[in-house]
């Protein structure tokens, strides 16, 4: 058996989000990251949360969330405070220029995406984002009974 690297799952997932990352970089203001966009948008869509809740909807560990945060302050877009129920954890809401900075970006973010997925016809872009959706998550399709 060959093992050939062009058609392995993890290496085309890998060139694909480096080209995805690419056109990011190209087009979003501010040296803006994937990484902080995701929360920017995510806050923007559910409003204020806790810096723990914020990771776990993004899929970042602790450790970066909070590098992620902590440098969103710093830029003036995202506010934390203590949470008012539990003084260990820290919300993080928009600030007035979060609010107004994500209204820019997302139809930058939309126009990434859609030069991302340019290559694909409409039918194959929804199954590719269906495909994604289901590697991301782990589900397994339901076991198809033999035909009769």
């Amino acid at each position: 058996m060959t093992y050939q690297l062009d058609e392995q799952v993890g290496f085309l997932l890998r060139r694909a989000h480096q080209r995805h990352t690419a056109l990011f970089a190209e087009h979003m203001p501010a040296g803006l990251t994937p990484t902080q966009f995701s929360a920017l948008a995510r806050l923007n869509e559910r409003g204020p949360m806790s810096q723990n809740l914020l990771g776990r909807e993004i899929a970042v560990d602790a450790a970066t969330i909070k590098g992620v945060v902590d440098r969103l302050v710093t830029r003036g877009l995202v506010a934390v405070a203590p949470d008012q129920e539990d003084l260990r954890r820290v919300t993080v809401s928009l600030t007035e220029e979060g609010v107004a900075f994500v209204a820019e970006c997302i139809p930058i973010a939309q126009e990434v995406s859609e030069l991302t997925l340019a290559p694909l016809a409409d039918r194959e872009r929804t199954q590719l984002l269906a495909d994604l959706d289901r590697l991301a998550s782990g589900v397994q399709p339901e076991a198809r009974s033999p035909s009769s």
